[in-house]
């Protein structure tokens, strides 16, 4: 009777199961073949009229296409910049019938039969809107990428803590105050992020901003 050593090639062995298993982790770690990307399928563009900085555009654009897109690459008003493009850090920040909206989150089909104000329909002819006139004598910008959405969106918080919507810091002013706390303006204008760091100018600018709307 023929006799089989335990480690003959009939038996597995230690280095046989580990050379086996490398081969089939290798095999397995092998990229998937890529997947052809697909356009997206086409969508009929659709007239939309569209009130901007006092003037009417008659438009023709795809309902999917968002406001932001629509102002920078179709008006031509390049003010409004687009950051994150996630809602997350404010600088397409523009003002819809006076309140403050992200432009990258709204398409511009919703916003036909509303009032929107950009940084370029904020000054008076070559008289600056007296946040712009803040914003410049405090020196609130450095790469100014940010500012204009700073901006916006400061103007809409005054309107919002005038009309007496509450925030975390206080309770709802009766109207809006000669001034608002820093803090106050910090926690309002939260939603905008300055990445170069120049809050400290930029709260002191609304703060000024704020006697000098209140005054005229």
């Amino acid at each position: 009777m023929p006799h089989h050593h335990p480690d003959g090639p009939d038996r597995p062995t230690r280095r046989r199961f580990l050379q086996s298993a490398a081969l089939t982790a290798s095999a397995a770690e092998q990229p998937a073949a890529p997947v052809p990307a697909q356009a997206p399928p086409s969508v009929p563009a659709r007239p939309v009229r569209l009130h901007i900085n006092g003037k009417e555009y008659a438009l023709s654009l795809e309902p999917r296409v968002t406001l932001l897109d629509a102002l920078r690459e179709v008006v031509g008003l390049t003010g409004a910049k687009k950051g994150c493009d996630h809602g997350q850090c404010g600088v397409c920040t523009v003002l819809s019938d006076g309140r403050r909206i992200n432009a990258c989150l709204t398409l511009a089909v919703m916003q036909e039969g509303r009032h929107i104000t950009t940084i370029e329909g904020l000054a008076d002819g070559e008289t600056l809107h007296p946040m712009q006139a803040a914003f410049v004598a405090r020196d609130a910008l450095q790469c100014g990428f940010c500012t204009p959405g700073q901006i916006c969106s400061a103007v809409g918080m005054l309107a919002e803590a005038g009309a007496g919507a509450a925030s975390t810091v206080q309770p709802p002013p009766a109207a809006l105050p000669q001034s608002l706390s820093d803090a106050e303006i910090r926690e309002r204008m939260s939603g905008n992020i300055c990445r170069c760091g120049a809050y400290q100018n930029i709260v002191a600018a609304v703060r000024d901003a704020t006697g000098a709307m209140r005054r005229s």
